[in-house]
């Protein structure tokens, strides 16, 4: 006898680019309080699939990002010990 297994959909949830989605919000180098919230806490820029920004968003985050972190406004990596 054969059993049949029904799966169940999963419905994933669109993330939406938060700067488009809020005009006022500007991506700014000088403003790491912001670009905080797409960095990991080993100090990796999080993914565009992850974060949900669009790729033009995403670009002007990442370059924000790296700017911050040679001016020394954000780190590159956390302290590790060994």
């Amino acid at each position: 006898m054969v059993v049949r297994r029904r799966r169940r959909r999963v419905f994933h949830r669109r993330k939406i680019c938060r700067f488009c989605a809020d005009s006022s919000l500007k991506i700014d180098y000088k403003d790491p309080k912001t670009l905080r919230y797409f960095v990991t806490e080993r100090g990796k820029i999080i993914p565009r699939r992850i974060s949900g920004n669009c790729a033009k968003h995403q670009r002007q985050l990442s370059l924000a990002i790296k700017r911050a972190r040679h001016i020394a406004l954000m780190p590159y990596t956390t302290t590790t010990t060994f």
